[in-house]
């Protein structure tokens, strides 16, 4: 089985197999509008656990590369956006956070 991991997923879009250069389906992520792109990561965020633990190995290595695919996007889209202190490594050591 071919394992998708964040070191290995480099693109928006990847080969399901390395013989394979068809890649995720779908709309592509640049082409969804705002609220869809939204509600995409909504969904794949809701169904993640049920698709890791019973989903088939290519259900998994689908579901993880749309999930990076539509998270790239929305990174692209806003690079400014509001991060929580308490989600860095010094806000979750309770470390002082300065503004």
């Amino acid at each position: 089985m071919d394992v998708v991991t964040p070191t290995t997923c480099r693109f928006a879009c990847l080969p399901k197999r390395e013989d394979d250069m068809s890649t995720t389906t779908g709309i592509p992520g640049y082409e969804l509008t705002e609220d869809l792109l939204l509600r995409e990561l909504r969904h794949l965020h809701q169904t993640r656990n049920e698709t890791f633990l019973h989903g088939s190995p290519d259900a998994l290595r689908e579901h993880t590369a749309r999930t990076f695919e539509l998270e790239q996007e929305y990174l692209r889209r806003h690079p400014e956006r509001e991060v929580d202190p308490r989600r860095t490594r010094s806000g979750a050591r309770g470390e002082p956070q300065h503004a």
